[in-house]
């Protein structure tokens, strides 16, 4: 894999990789905060839409995993019943998957469209001075049959033309995205797949017992590191591919 672009981002996080060396393939890694707060993050790009809407278990790949992993995630580890919804349910695009989170540049905040209405140029009573047209030049209902008024005085509307609600719900994950979405209380198990799930001692030694390892000598300890060039194949890979940390750290796969 290509190095991490080192202007791209000014940190980068880290995680312990468990790696069977005869089998070439990642068993599982030890994850902090940070890591998972990314990997969750990328259900608040639009992707997370795309899972509730088709289900979780019609995705090719790994993301409807995170997904589950996030149902099935006990409130204990999880900050707020508000993140998990922003996670659960995305409002789509926001910035916690395109910024901090996800290692890459902040996108510019998109400047709120201007909505132009046209008020009647005679306002001949309250009722013209009430009344506003999308077109300026439209006929006013109210007195263009006595005085010719028309709709051609421009009233402008500034701010988001979205809804109170869809404002709050924005306003609300971007906050979230900040802090995070999950606790720091513990190490995380991010599986090959990326399933996640808090870690133990107990579940260590039954992962090993799942995968049939017999020989811990060919186990081998993998740190590695997480940044803009990972992140980006990370979230490519786990559209498409059931074993995303083997295929991005130890190079099964070839890029596209």
């Amino acid at each position: 894999m290509a190095p991490t672009t080192s202007d791209a981002s000014a940190s980068t996080l880290s995680m312990k990789l468990l790696v069977d060396t005869k089998a070439r393939r990642v068993l599982y890694a030890e994850a902090g905060k940070d890591v998972v707060d990314f990997l969750f993050s990328l259900l608040t790009l639009p992707v997370g839409t795309v899972v509730k809407i088709l289900s979780k278990d019609s995705m090719v790949g790994s993301v409807g995993n995170l997904y589950g992993s996030v149902e099935k995630l006990d409130e204990t580890y999880v900050r707020s019943t508000r993140a998990k919804a922003a996670l659960l349910s995305p409002t789509g695009g926001c910035a916690a998957g395109g910024g901090k989170l996800l290692q890459l540049p902040e996108a510019p905040a998109p400047q709120a469209p201007c909505t132009k209405l046209y008020q009647c140029h005679q306002r001949y009573s309250t009722a013209c001075n009430t009344t506003l047209s999308r077109s300026c030049g439209t006929p006013c209902q109210h007195c263009y049959k006595y005085n010719g008024g028309k709709m051609t005085v421009p009233v402008e509307i500034v701010g988001s033309t979205t809804g109170s609600g869809d404002d709050a719900a924005a306003t609300a994950t971007a906050a979230l995205a900040g802090a995070g979405f999950v606790q720091g209380i513990v190490t995380y198990t991010v599986m090959d797949d990326l399933k996640v799930a808090p870690m133990s001692t107990i579940s260590g030694i039954t992962l090993l017992n799942t995968f049939g390892v017999t020989d811990i000598g060919t186990l081998q300890d993998k740190t590695v590191q997480l940044g803009y060039d990972e992140g980006l194949e990370i979230l490519r890979v786990a559209l498409q591919s059931k074993t995303v940390l083997t295929d991005v750290f130890l190079g099964k796969k070839q890029k596209a």
